[in-house]
């Protein structure tokens, strides 16, 4: 066989790029690569500011050159660097070649010696990563999760007075309403939400083992632990005063938690709108021209949630990798979370891709009333609860003489289905009062919902 040539090897960036290729401006190499002559050219200017070496603050026109350096970071900059590379065999030091080089480009030759000034690679490297998943979070990721919680809401509200069978270890339970059962998903969505959203992204810029001893020896009299945090607080992280060579990464460990329990949150949604199209509840609404089955043309298959549900697995499980191998460093430090970070727009992009597919699958389902109510009119036995319940207030009322109305109602019930007719005789012959046997009498499987509908509110 001839060779296929250079392919996309994850299905990411090949068969689901269109979905997920938004993540590439935050975390493909490149991306990384811009962050981090950012975090060099910020550095620097914060140094001069500082007057280190006899350095003066930079003009404002200059600093804007230098910052344009970052917006404009393109296909050229991004060759220069592997340029670089090829040489030094070290990301971090062909960036530091990359700045030099733009320096002298502005006629800075004189500063060059302050670019990387005091840091360790990991300076640069945590603070690139911190601002890349920060920025990909709140750009690409929560957008596309607000927009299913959205939708989630929308359709809990639309549907919040249709009644439902309820279903508890898969039998017929008390009835609900269906908006008020995709009310729980979206509450849960939104509390994991709040978390995410208010996630710190810690930092620390301290030197080699975190204790700023290059630049006490270079600078005695500069006060580094405030230079340090003005700067990465001024990047919009939060400052870690106490590390080893690394930052600790339990931020982001516990970020990762928190998009891996959304992840999960949103698997079991992805699983019971499989469940409820697989017995008739939602139908889904075909797209013009697009094939089912292969072979069953009757078929709409729910690959929508289908494909979420394999993906938010896939994405779970590296963010569970990476939240317990990223808190682990031998000593003051080893590689092992260089190579696992490199993973970090994986897990987001499978969890992108899933609410992608979610969102997109929430769109294309209609609720069949009629299904839902003719599984209601089967399971009349599901009153019990009701009649039992009522029984128990009439004896503490005192005008029942029954004993035992769970052991009564549950004869009658137990293992078998019962129609209105029989429920209706059963309730005649009841020792309760006239105006309890109106009511039970007159109890429908889908008037039994309760405060369903009402519940539904607690979402705003």
């Amino acid at each position: 066989m001839s060779p296929l040539g250079h392919q996309p090897l994850s299905p990411l960036d090949g068969r689901y790029r269109e979905a997920t290729a938004s993540l590439g401006e935050y975390f493909s190499e490149a991306a990384l690569n811009r962050a981090r002559v950012r975090v060099e050219i910020e550095w620097l200017i914060t140094l001069c500011h500082e007057g280190v070496a006899g350095s003066t603050p930079l003009p404002a026109k200059t600093i804007a050159a230098l910052r344009k350096t970052v917006a404009d970071f393109g296909p050229e900059d991004i060759a220069q660097i592997a340029h670089f590379e090829a040489t030094t065999k070290h990301d971090v030091k062909a960036v530091e070649y990359y700045v030099r080089d733009v320096l002298a480009s502005h006629g800075m030759e004189s500063l060059q010696e302050l670019v990387h000034f005091g840091c360790t690679s990991e300076d640069i490297n945590n603070v690139s990563y911190a601002l890349v998943t920060r920025d990909a979070l709140t750009s690409v990721w929560l957008p596309a999760f607000s927009s299913v919680l959205n939708r989630l809401t929308e359709l809990a509200k639309s549907w919040r007075e249709v009644p439902m069978l309820a279903r508890t270890h898969g039998q017929p339970a008390t009835p609900t309403t269906f908006g008020k059962e995709l009310a729980v998903f979206a509450s849960r969505l939104a509390r994991v939400s709040e978390r995410i959203t208010h996630a710190p992204f810690l930092a620390k810029f301290s030197g080699a083992t975190g204790t700023f001893s290059a630049h006490v020896v270079a600078e005695p009299a500069v006060n580094w632990p405030i230079v340090s945090k003005n700067f990465v607080e001024g990047l919009g992280l939060t400052w870690n005063p106490l590390t080893t060579q690394i930052e600790s990464h339990d931020g982001a460990a516990e970020l990762f938690g928190a998009i891996s329990h959304a992840n999960r949150i949103l698997h079991n949604l992805a699983t019971d709108m499989w469940t409820y199209i697989s017995i008739g509840y939602l139908t889904q609404i075909p797209e013009p021209g697009a094939t089912g089955s292969s072979t069953m043309p009757h078929k709409i298959n729910p690959i929508r949630f289908e494909n979420a549900e394999a993906n938010l697995e896939i994405s779970s499980a590296l963010f569970d990798s990476l939240g317990a191998s990223l808190v682990t460093s031998r000593l003051q430090r080893d590689l092992t979370d260089s190579t696992t970070q490199r993973n970090i727009g994986v897990a987001f992009g499978h969890s992108l891709l899933a609410l992608t597919n979610l969102h997109k699958g929430l769109h294309e389902v209609s609720l069949d009333k009629n299904a839902l109510l003719a599984d209601l009119h089967s399971n009349w036995e599901v009153l019990a609860e009701a009649i039992q319940t009522v029984i128990r207030a009439e004896i503490v009322r005192g005008s029942s003489a029954s004993s035992d109305p769970y052991a009564t109602v549950k004869e009658l019930t137990r293992g078998r289905a019962v129609d209105a007719d029989v429920l209706i005789a059963f309730v005649a012959q009841l020792d309760v009062s006239d105006g309890a046997k109106q009511s039970l009498s007159a109890l429908t499987p889908e008037d039994y919902v309760g405060l369903a509908s009402a519940l539904v509110d607690y979402l705003d």
